[in-house]
């Protein structure tokens, strides 16, 4: 199965995308959460995402909040899937997070969920994954069957 990169644009975004590394350790899905800033670390960030698809990465989420950077530069610099997460983090709570992430210019498109919807991320990751995954496959529509709980 291929991973699933789960990039932070700060420590302090761990706790926001806890819904996200649960569900996905809930779907059985490898990830890696790693932080790198799309502004404090831009060779760093770009190298990580550049080398994804060769690393088993078959999608990438990233969150980020206010100028929410993040996704769409992981965009720029791969052709994998990438589901960014707009989290709040300013006297706007999150809504230019979420400006920021979905005004892709045509080409570099960033799959967008809701404000905070970490949870939201890993399961159209797991719908991503799951088209070439029959198990992973089965394991969403069980969980539909739940009223998409675990």
């Amino acid at each position: 199965m291929r991973k699933v990169l789960v990039l932070l644009g700060s420590t302090s975004d761990e706790q926001m995308m806890a819904g996200c590394t649960e569900y996905l350790t809930r779907f059985g899905i490898p990830f890696t959460l790693t932080v790198s800033s799309a502004h404090r670390q831009p060779e760093e960030t770009a190298a990580l995402v550049k080398s994804a698809a060769g690393s088993g990465y078959g999608v990438i989420i990233a969150a980020a909040g206010m100028a929410a950077h993040l996704p769409g530069v992981a965009a720029a610099y791969t052709t994998l899937p990438v589901i960014g997460v707009p989290l709040e983090g300013s006297a706007l709570h999150g809504v230019d997070a979420l400006y920021s992430i979905v005004q892709m210019p045509a080409g570099i498109p960033v799959a967008t969920v809701a404000i905070g919807g970490g949870k939201n991320a890993a399961v159209l990751a797991a719908e991503i994954l799951a088209l070439n995954d029959d198990g992973l496959r089965q394991s969403l529509l069980a969980f539909r069957t739940n009223g998409a709980k675990f």
